[in-house]
């Protein structure tokens, strides 16, 4: 079986789709399984160099854009490039998976579409309309939208090049998310009979900007969405402000693919609330994987050891306990929730004689200098001060770094810590952090990881801290809470605590839910703020015995979780199925 996968990140590792294809690649079973890998994608910069073209490892095979244009694959490139008015850049490159520390060589295609043969286009979006219902005049002035549609003919023309055609093994072509969406539509168009493809939703991209922009965020959405589903109407019928997404209309055509997998519970959900269609079209869930790394108790005391230096050298004294939230400060990770439990544990932290350090390691602005560092550290006392403007709170961190200094002002038991820096060490984050500490030391020694997120298809950042013992607690709509309940027993992850934002007091009709603002959402938040408080405060291991304990089946339980089982119990089952159809 030949595999493509059309992704943004073909060349390298941006955000979560790519550690879903690191993930999946590197692991034994889909080696011993796929025969031929191909990601495919959009070429971002041509001014990179050429030994940077095709990322860390990469390695040139052909390349118009650097004239590098062996014989074999001139005669075979050139007419697609000068039909469809592209560069083609075809080569190999590694990919590494730092958990299970295994790399793969894939192959890869990158299109420079920049340019694009225009007439040659507009009939391919005529065909996108026709066919599908894709309307690309409505959003064609929208370049992440234009690329992605440029991409498709050149790129599967490149395919049958390489000879990744279906002729032989069958090929199965996955569009990961809207990106790879025209691809897949003129794979369907080519009608190739040996060819699959499948709509792989890591998220669905018509619901994000409705959670996200409603006050009511996922307490209001997932009600609505029940509701309507059992009224059955559909996601347009209910938000017709979708339409006017760029997104939607791709993600909708996905019922046109052979298949769907779907990352969580709540993705399958959305997308058969997404179209009558979609609701008839077989949709797999293909969970991601989280990290099973294995610590030793005393490798973890260590790694808490530096976080409670650290926070000492922040606070002037040393807290009990470790909370983290390792994450992107936007609106869906719910960071207030976060600081909403925090003050319900307040007093009763206080009133055990304890104390915690909240950090929330994430940035918007990306990585500061080591001397802008130094500067905020030493004038202000970042990071637990902030000051607003670049190279401190920008690019929306300002929220985040307001709502932790208002926490900070009205509590004693505990503090928060913005660190919006990348990177976790003495290097990025300045004199005060222990010589020797990095991300792993986060992970390994916190004692509760919290992921309360509004909008979350799956969420490994959430649970990887869980192997090393620490307590997770995350919200009942994150694709990886369902993961915990398929591999685990009733009772068997006392360290992962499900959050619930969704419940609401008495029936309500279809048009009281959709009413649902911020302020009936408060008051769901501050009820489950207070049970899930009591909650933690419990759960807390206070013993070396517990502890242990926590290690082992933490890391029993992520193991269940692995690359390597979710590639042999969920993505070849449904890859088999889709080839064999």
């Amino acid at each position: 079986m030949n595999v493509v996968h059309v992704t943004h990140e073909a060349v390298e590792k941006i955000g979560g789709i790519g550690t879903v294809i690191a993930g999946l690649t590197t692991a034994e079973a889909y080696d011993e399984a796929v025969d031929r890998t191909v990601l495919l994608g959009p070429l971002f910069a041509t001014d990179k160099p050429v030994n940077e073209r095709l990322g860390e490892g990469g390695k040139i095979i052909y390349s118009s854009l650097d004239e590098i244009r062996p014989r074999e694959w001139l005669e075979k490139f050139t007419p697609i490039e000068q039909t469809y008015d592209v560069h083609v850049i075809y080569g190999t490159r590694q990919i590494h998976e730092p958990y299970s520390d295994r790399t793969v060589k894939v192959e890869v295609i990158v299109v420079d579409v920049f340019h694009a043969n225009e007439a040659r286009l507009n009939l391919f979006k005529g065909q996108l309309f026709e066919k599908f219902g894709v309307p690309s005049e409505q959003f064609q002035d929208i370049w992440e939208y234009e690329e992605y549609v440029r991409l498709a003919e050149p790129g599967y023309e490149v395919l049958k090049a390489i000879g990744v055609d279906g002729r032989g093994e069958p090929v199965v072509l996955l569009a990961h998310e809207y990106m790879g969406m025209p691809t897949a539509l003129k794979a369907c168009l080519d009608g190739a009979p040996n060819v699959r493809t499948v709509f792989y939703a890591h998220e669905v991209a018509s619901v994000r900007p409705i959670v996200e922009k409603q006050p009511g965020h996922d307490t209001m959405f997932y009600n609505v969405m029940n509701k309507a589903r059992e009224e059955g109407r559909t996601l347009e019928e209910v938000f017709p402000q979708t339409r006017d997404e760029y997104k939607h209309p791709l993600v909708k055509a996905s019922r046109y693919c052979d298949h769907i997998f779907a990352v969580g519970d709540f993705v399958v959900s959305e997308m058969k609330f997404l179209d009558r269609h979609v609701a008839r079209t077989d949709i797999d869930l293909v969970y991601n994987g989280i990290p099973a790394e294995r610590c030793t108790p005393r490798e973890r005391r260590e790694s808490r050891s530096l976080l409670k230096q650290y926070a000492s050298s922040l606070l002037g004294w040393e807290p009990t306990w470790i909370f983290t939230h390792v994450a992107r400060p936007v609106l869906s990770k719910g960071i207030w929730r976060d600081l909403r439990i925090m003050h319900e544990l307040e007093s009763r932290l206080a009133a055990r004689g304890e104390s915690a350090i909240f950090f929330m390691l994430g940035t918007l602005a990306g990585t500061r200098r080591r001397a802008d560092v130094l500067q905020m550290e030493r004038v202000y006392g970042w990071p637990l001060a902030h000051e607003t403007g670049y190279p401190d709170l920008a690019a929306g961190e300002e929220v985040v770094g307001g709502m932790f200094d208002a926490f900070n002002r009205d509590h004693e038991a505990s503090r928060a810590v913005f660190v919006n820096q990348w990177g976790f060490d003495a290097r990025c984050c300045g004199r005060r952090m222990p010589e020797g500490m990095s991300i792993a030391d986060l992970r390994r020694g916190t004692d509760l990881e919290f992921g309360l997120s509004v909008y979350e298809p799956f969420g490994i950042s959430q649970l990887e801290p869980l192997s090393f013992g620490a307590l997770c607690v995350v919200s009942n709509v994150c694709g990886c809470m369902g993961f915990v309940k398929a591999v685990a027993d009733a009772g068997e992850y006392e360290h992962v605590i499900e959050a619930d934002f969704l419940g609401l007091e008495g029936p309500k009709s279809l048009g009281e839910m959709l009413e649902l603002g911020g302020r009936e959402r408060d008051a769901v938040e501050d009820r489950e703020a207070r049970r899930l408080a009591k909650v933690v405060i419990d759960r807390l291991p206070r013993d070396a015995q517990t502890g242990e304990q926590r290690i082992a089946r933490g890391c029993e339980l992520a193991s269940r979780m692995s690359w390597e089982r979710v590639v042999r119990e969920y993505l070849l089952p449904s890859l088999d199925r889709v080839a064999e159809e």
